[in-house]
């Protein structure tokens, strides 16, 4: 299960406009402890090309449908960038984090 698929199950407002389809950046989170950033599979570059996108990218930034549970990640803390850059999505109404 992904990040983005588990924020989605728990309510959490991660957005995922592309569906984890690597088209978009607003399932953009910012992994909290290096650490656990150093334990992830380095990015492929269509999530590289996407975080390029992401509002508030910092060093430890991933996209969530990227960031695939595992033993390993058990702990993990991930923050909310205060946005995300979509500019088109029919309906959607924006609410902060």
């Amino acid at each position: 299960m992904s990040m983005l698929e588990a924020a989605h199950e728990n309510d959490v407002e991660l957005e995922g406009a592309c569906e984890g389809s690597l088209a978009c950046s607003t399932c953009h989170v910012i992994v909290t402890d290096v650490n656990y950033y150093n334990k992830l599979e380095d990015p492929v570059d269509e999530e590289n090309d996407m975080l390029d996108l992401a509002f508030g990218l910092t060093e430890t930034s991933r996209l969530g449908c990227q960031v695939i549970a595992s033993p390993e990640l058990d702990g993990i803390r991930l923050a909310l960038p205060a946005a995300t850059r979509n500019f088109a999505v029919d309906g959607h109404v924006a609410k902060s984090h």
